[in-house]
């Protein structure tokens, strides 16, 4: 029996993702663009397309109308007579008559969709972080051992979440153990917020949690450790020696604005951390039709150029200089303007001689001739969000 009709796979995209506003002022999480090209919830997405998980549910709630669009863009692909899908799944308010509460909460919200499909696994897995990943391998421990519920788990615990547990496992890597982070044994692995899991445990956990009061009803918070103290819990060692993808086994939370800048400039790298052009494991997403890129002389005869930069479709250099930056699709940098260490979303219009220093520009701006942006912290602070670490943020549509 194939791993498709035995599992059906959960995507929570449901979060608002409060520590990356302004980004996520119009936009859930998992849809912020990332790359030059993609959004976050594609790198899911596209680990199911190759783990031959055809199956999805995407369970979303905050500001979803981008995402929507997007699955149905770009993920319209497989077959429903053939009982494939990829779904979005608003609140169906069979929790009187209420929105998600929690991921628990959303994922309990859906029981009755899961149920009537048949499944006897779930595979559930975040939208909203980066990772390559084969969950066919994955799912196949998770059968093999006869557990529960399997976890993927990595080594280090990401350093900007204290409530995640660590986790310890016997040699035969069962879990026996949770504990607090600060707390962690030396041995310790820490999950990744991927895991397969029976759908009767899944279930009696789920209304467990619905019941009780003092709950969050968080998957991580609340579920986990219920999963854990109950059942035959195991511990999936991600980046290990099983699973089809070579090359870079890599996985990013992005909690921050920092997070998600250095996230993107790591794509820079000479050898970058995530491999976007590694060609057995691509990553799918909606391309809109444009031109190829372009440089070309501005009026005063200075050249078009871009240095270890990632520059998409439809974009035109014009007489301006872009170096180590990421710019999305239809962007025009006019005559002398400069980009540096910043990236520029869709339809963003540098005008003559603007300066942009560590940015990140929202869609669809446009910036006037000679502003300057990362120059000034004091005057950009008053304007825009600044990031710990510098970083300006220009809203989408924002009109100076």
């Amino acid at each position: 029996m194939s791993l498709s009709s035995q599992v059906i796979v959960v995507v929570l995209a449901e979060s608002q993702g409060k520590g990356l506003e302004p980004l996520t002022a119009q936009r859930t999480k998992a849809a912020i663009p990332f790359g030059g090209k993609y959004r976050m919830i594609d790198f899911a997405l596209a680990n199911c397309l190759h783990s031959e998980l055809r199956r999805v549910l995407v369970l979303t709630q905050y500001k979803s109308h981008s995402l929507v669009k997007h699955l149905r863009d770009g993920w319209s692909i497989f077959n429903p007579e053939f009982g494939e899908y990829i779904t979005a799944v608003a609140p169906q308010m069979h929790a009187g008559n209420i929105g998600y509460s929690g991921s628990a909460n959303a994922i309990y919200q859906n029981l009755f969709i899961l149920k009537r499909n048949g499944a006897e696994h779930i595979l559930v897995l975040p939208g909203d972080t980066i990772h390559r990943m084969d969950y066919g391998a994955l799912l196949e421990q998770h059968i093999a051992s006869g557990a529960d519920v399997t976890l993927a788990c990595k080594e280090q615990a990401e350093p900007t979440l204290a409530n995640i547990p660590a986790i310890s496992i016997d040699t035969d890597g069962r879990i026996n153990s949770l504990h607090a982070i600060t707390n962690a044994p030396a041995n310790a692995v820490y999950p990744m917020g991927i895991m397969a899991v029976r759908l009767d445990v899944l279930e009696a956990e789920l209304l467990a949690d619905h019941a009780a009061s003092d709950s969050r009803h968080d998957l991580v918070e609340n579920l986990l450790p219920r999963l854990v103290a109950n059942h035959q819990a195991h511990a999936y060692q991600f980046g290990g020696a099983s699973g089809r993808v070579s090359q870079d086994r890599y996985f990013r939370d992005v909690h921050s604005l920092d997070d998600y800048y250095n996230a993107n400039m790591a794509l820079l790298e000479s050898e970058p951390p995530l491999d976007l052009y590694q060609g057995d494991w691509t990553i799918r997403t909606y391309q809109s039709q444009n031109p190829p890129a372009r440089t070309v002389p501005g009026r005063s005869s200075n050249e078009g150029i871009f240095i270890n930069s990632i520059v998409g479709g439809g974009t035109v250099i014009a007489g301006g200089g872009v170096n180590n930056s990421i710019l999305f699709t239809r962007i025009n940098v006019e005559d002398a303007a400069t980009v540096e260490h910043s990236i520029l979303f869709e339809g963003v219009q540098v005008g003559e001689n603007a300066q942009l220093r560590n940015c990140i520009v929202d869609k669809y701006v446009t910036i006037p001739a000679g502003t300057r942006i990362g120059y000034d912290a004091e005057a950009d602070a008053r304007r825009f969000v600044v990031s710990g670490q510098g970083i300006v943020v220009v809203p989408k549509s924002y009109e100076f």
